[in-house]
């Protein structure tokens, strides 16, 4: 146990028409500091998770300074790694702590997507990809998870009803987050059943199977245990682990996510953890097939029987492990770089009994896991509230 959060904050995700990555920063930061109740001048270090490409600004670390002057001449690093960014700079302020080199670290998560066409937005989320095999996925990165989902329907049989309840939990489940980008309880009839409001993206994955283009920021500070001791709230990382796996689909099965395996064996194992104890998780629902299969990769259901921990409502709210009680990426909204802050804010949010309508009766232990690409970059967080 090296560090703790102790304060965080959280935009509304969405297309967001009147922000830049700038005034999204701006607020994040501000809002943080507050809720952390420290100074500017306090934070030793500044890491910004953002992917960029998506607007003319890039070189987004310094923008934080526009938010207070006492952080001029303060250290400040953007950090990127496809869709886990916001996990890597987590992991990157989390360092910094254990190196004895920060106390208090800032760390923010933004991304501005929405100004760019949808073409624009698959094309740069394609560059995450293997390129020299995988830039044939002409709907971007819905076509490669269609592929994964083929290619699961092939080996274990049709599954369709099993996302569309996936895809329905979360939608249920969002209704109650108030930053969440989709508040509205679609159903499982809707989400089954390929419409002109729900139109096949990739089959077989329809809209209601992918997580929205989204704007959004989510900021943490990070302090030392023995400062975080000292404050209002303190929620502790019992374990963070990150592993990378191949980069090109045709070096493992993709079906397996066994980055992912590993993610959540080793950070059980620094934690001194099973899944049991465990009272909810934040996963990576890119798209629905991603959460069936990490049910699996997570040791939650066998391989291949990942349906059952939706049907049988193991995940649901009330189940014996609820998976995305803030709606996940699919309500929520994937802004790219803020979305491992925000799955982390929102997990502190509910141990520290701050989490308002989605809050779970007394939750004690939260899993974190937060991916890039197709099961390349895997980042798993165990929380406990220190205080």
């Amino acid at each position: 146990m090296t560090a703790c959060i102790v304060g965080w904050s959280h935009t509304k995700f969405g297309k967001l028409d009147t922000e830049d990555a700038e005034s999204l920063i701006v607020r994040a930061t501000k809002d943080a500091l507050a809720h952390a109740e420290v100074n500017a001048d306090e934070i030793d270090e500044i890491v910004v998770g953002n992917v960029g490409r998506y607007s003319p600004q890039d070189f987004p670390a310094s923008l934080v300074l526009q938010a207070d002057p006492a952080f001029r001449f303060k250290p400040a690093s953007r950090v990127e790694n496809a869709c886990a960014t916001g996990s890597a700079a987590i992991h990157q302020g989390l360092r910094a702590i254990e190196a004895k080199r920060a106390r208090l670290v800032l760390v923010v998560g933004v991304e501005k997507m929405t100004g760019a066409s949808a073409d624009e937005v698959a094309k740069n989320l394609l560059r995450a990809t293997y390129v020299k095999e995988e830039s044939w996925a002409t709907a971007g990165f819905a076509s490669l998870f269609a592929q994964v989902a083929e290619a699961y329907f092939q080996r274990h049989g049709d599954q369709s009803e099993a996302l569309a309840m996936i895809a329905a939990k979360n939608h249920r489940n969002g209704v109650n987050n108030p930053y969440a980008q989709l508040r509205k309880d679609l159903g499982v009839a809707f989400c089954l059943t390929a419409s002109e409001k729900n139109p096949v993206v990739a089959a077989p994955l329809k809209r209601t199977d992918c997580a929205p283009i989204s704007d959004g920021a989510s900021a943490l500070v990070l302090a030392d245990v023995e400062t975080a001791l000292t404050m209002k709230r303190a929620i502790v990382f019992r374990a963070a682990t990150h592993v990378n796996d191949y980069l090109p689909m045709s070096r493992r099965d993709v079906l397996l996510l066994e980055g992912c395996e590993q993610a959540w064996s080793r950070a059980r194992t620094a934690s001194n953890t099973t899944l049991d104890d465990l009272d909810f998780v934040e996963t990576h629902d890119c798209f629905t097939i991603a959460e069936l299969l990490q049910y699996e990769a997570m040791g939650l259901a066998s391989r291949g029987e990942g349906a059952r921990a939706i049907r049988e409502g193991w995940t649901d709210i009330g189940g014996k492990l609820p998976v995305n009680p803030s709606g996940g990426l699919k309500s929520k909204g994937h802004p790219i770089g803020a979305t491992g802050v925000s799955m982390h804010t929102l997990a502190a949010m509910q141990l520290i009994g701050e989490a308002g309508a989605m809050q779970l009766p007394s939750p004690t232990l939260a899993g974190v896991f937060n991916m890039g690409g197709m099961g390349v970059a895997n980042y798993c967080s165990i929380l406990e509230r220190l205080r």
